[in-house]
């Protein structure tokens, strides 16, 4: 999800709760604040020798220690303020990929990506997942792409070892 899609799902949705899964099951609690939003250039080079760039907007969430137990979540609303007033102070690229930075004592602090979401009662609840690293260069590496059918068929307990 870019910036603009994920700033426009939050002014879809002001009047809901704004939840964030971590990973199946496991919410981000409800004393979280949105303690950062970074505005990343990357400039990189891969293992083949090629070069890349671009733009990501991360937003760090943390859980306060002093809001255990708080009834409900921050509004979509209240993110979306905190976003439009750091967009008065440092113009969002757009186009961007949102990540969302968070950890906790049960998961480690990571940049995750916005895969999906869903609308319950009075709440948004964003999936997040992790992107694994890859070999970007896989063709001047001699890394074969991989076929996730068979990768799938020799999980481990598949008997295909």
């Amino acid at each position: 999800m870019n910036t603009s899609e994920f700033i426009s799902l939050l002014a879809e949705h002001q009047d809901k709760q704004l939840l964030f899964e971590y990973t199946t099951g496991m919410l981000v609690g409800t004393n979280y604040h949105i303690t950062e939003v970074k505005h990343i250039t990357v400039e990189a080079i891969d293992c083949g020798a090629r070069a890349d760039s671009w733009k990501e907007t991360i937003i760090q969430l943390w859980e306060s220690p002093k809001e255990l137990g708080k009834p409900d979540y921050m509004s979509a609303n209240k993110a979306l303020g905190i976003l439009r007033k750091v967009g008065t102070m440092k113009t969002y690229e757009m186009d961007a990929v949102v990540k969302i930075e968070y950890g906790n004592t049960m998961f480690h602090t990571a940049h995750l990506h916005i895969t999906d979401f869903d609308i319950k009662e009075n709440q948004l609840v964003l999936k997040l997942a992790i992107n694994p690293t890859d070999c970007k260069a896989k063709e001047a590496c001699g890394v074969p792409e991989t076929n996730t059918m068979e990768a799938e068929s020799c999980a481990p307990g598949s008997g295909c070892c």
